[in-house]
């Protein structure tokens, strides 16, 4: 499976087995947004998780919306394996995404905010892979934590795919499914605001340049 041609996802059976505990530490705080990473976070807030490739750029673009975001982090998310470390999800052995948590105030930016960044971030029409970046680690997914959310992300990817249809692109794999069931393990502390710590690292994110026709679920406020 290592070696193939064409990344494809280990069964229960063939993943890595992992650990009941993570073997490494997590920061405190943002060094962007100095929020706590792991909470508590204040009463009223809400949780998204996405992947759209490699999770260092993807970070980034959540952090840097202009209102709303109050924290986010990086981690593994989708697959088998308990508390990987991201050498055993670089191995393709976990079944895991690389996943931007980002914790926001649904108050101030809406879920389908979050939703335009994430369509908009990336080319969710590639399957294991973004741009040179190929692994099944790099497949692009919504995680979702309420009915609400589900159907949003639904409608949104269907008016997304009509414009990339339009524009020449094939068929959108992201994977929508509920985040129950599916745990977030936190990457390892170097992971955590990457692009912060490191303003010319690597940055693998790149959208499509089709804007998404984001409203396809009103707004509150």
């Amino acid at each position: 499976m290592l070696f193939s041609r064409t990344p494809t996802l280990p069964t229960p059976e063939q993943a890595l087995k992992g650990r009941p505990e993570p073997s490494f530490t997590v920061p405190e705080r943002h060094t962007v947004l100095g929020t706590p990473l792991l909470g508590p976070y204040p009463e009223g807030l809400e949780t998204a998780d996405f992947g759209l490739g490699c999770f260092w750029g993807a970070e980034r673009k959540f952090w840097q919306l202009p209102a709303g975001v109050y924290t986010t982090l990086v981690g593994y998310q989708g697959g088998h394996t308990e508390h990987p470390t991201y050498e055993e999800v670089c191995s393709g052995l976990t079944g895991h995404t690389e996943v931007v948590r980002v914790v926001y105030d649904p108050a101030v930016v809406s879920y389908d905010g979050l939703l335009k960044t994430f369509w908009e971030s990336h080319d969710p029409t590639q399957g294991f892979r973004q741009g040179n970046d190929v692994g099944t680690q790099y497949r692009s997914a919504i995680y979702t934590h309420t009915p609400e959310q589900a159907a949003t992300a639904e409608s949104s990817r269907e008016a997304y795919q009509k414009v990339l249809t339009a524009s020449g692109y094939g068929r959108i794999t992201t994977e929508i499914l509920p985040a129950s069931g599916r745990p977030f393990y936190p990457a390892e502390a170097y992971h955590q605001q990457y692009l912060d710590k490191n303003p010319a690292g690597y940055c693998g994110i790149g959208g499509t340049g089709v804007s998404c026709p984001i409203g396809v679920a009103p707004a509150e406020g």
